[in-house]
């Protein structure tokens, strides 16, 4: 008992505050302290461990190895706090912050997120997207859809979606060269963002091995939202995950010529920090999440979990 009176919970929370932020004057504004007030837990917790724990330049703080050391107990440390707290409380007023890649966002969050909020009234959803690999020490999100192959040491991951990759292209495109009868006929066509690995490994695995793509423009649109966009207006040949736009398939605004995929061995994973995976609002959204596909493990698709505990 007397240890925990010693432990000096207030200059730990500043520090993972200021560490996260990289800067004493955020962390200041953040937890509503003035800078020198930050400077001074910080000095406290430094005398308590013995050594620095950042390193002081002019507008600037970068952590030492002894503060990256410590700075992943503390964020854990600070999780496991806030389960605890969130265990005995409702789901009333909880705000799930979910980030994810623009394209998952568009083609399927947005589409069905719906039904998660008819189910769960009380949890207000915050969505962002970002092109990156969030790192949750450094950001308030409370789970993530990534692209990857689902090995995040101290996360927990659930593949959610297959990311198979197919030529796709509008049919009147198809038309204007009599049609796609074989996968050369494409190269008729203006390829969309040439440059992406999965043209050479879908044109391999369909038998041509030299498809001469670097005489098409090195055009990168980011998301295969804006590859298929392209595709849609009669541009070019996309290639792109078919699962995502079936409804422009079924509208005939897309056309898959051909029934062969391919897959990188990358998928689409919830991913959350494994010291959170009881918080209710995140056990809420996997549940949901992951029973909306289970019709895709029926089809073929596997459904995988890793580093997972319940």
């Amino acid at each position: 008992m007397k240890m925990s009176r010693q432990m000096p919970l207030n200059a730990l929370r500043v520090f993972e505050a200021a560490a996260r932020l990289q800067s004493f004057t955020r962390a200041g504004d953040e937890l509503g302290m003035t800078q020198t007030a930050v400077s001074y837990q910080i000095k406290l917790l430094e005398d308590h461990v013995g050594e620095p724990l950042f390193l002081r330049r002019p507008r600037q703080v970068i952590l030492t190895e002894a503060g990256e050391q410590l700075v992943p107990k503390v964020t854990q440390g600070f999780s496991i706090l806030e389960e605890a707290m969130a265990s005995l409380r409702s789901d009333v007023g909880q705000l799930l912050h979910i980030d994810s890649t623009a394209t998952f966002a568009q083609q399927w969050l947005t589409r069905y997120l719906g039904g998660f909020q008819l189910k769960h009234p009380n949890i207000a959803v915050r969505l962002t997207t970002s092109p990156f690999i969030i790192d949750f020490a450094g950001t308030r999100a409370d789970v993530a859809i990534r692209w990857g192959k689902g090995e995040w040491p101290g996360l927990n991951a659930h593949r959610v979606l297959r990311m198979d990759f197919a030529p796709m292209l509008s049919p009147k495109l198809a038309a204007s060269i009599g049609g796609i009868h074989e996968p050369a006929d494409l190269l008729k066509l203006s390829i969309i963002s040439a440059t992406d690995p999965w043209w050479k490994q879908w044109f391999s695995a369909a038998g041509i091995e030299n498809p001469g793509l670097d005489r098409f423009p090195p055009n990168e649109l980011g998301t295969q939202s804006f590859d298929a966009g392209m595709a849609i207006a009669g541009q070019g040949v996309a290639i792109v995950n078919p699962q995502h736009f079936q409804e422009e398939i079924e509208s005939g605004r897309l056309y898959q010529p051909f029934a062969l995929t391919c897959n990188d061995g990358r998928d689409y994973w919830l991913v959350y920090p494994e010291a959170r995976r009881n918080i209710p609002k995140i056990r809420a959204f996997r549940e949901w999440l992951l029973s909306e596909f289970v019709p895709a493990v029926a089809s073929g698709e596997a459904l995988a979990t890793k580093n997972e505990t319940n």
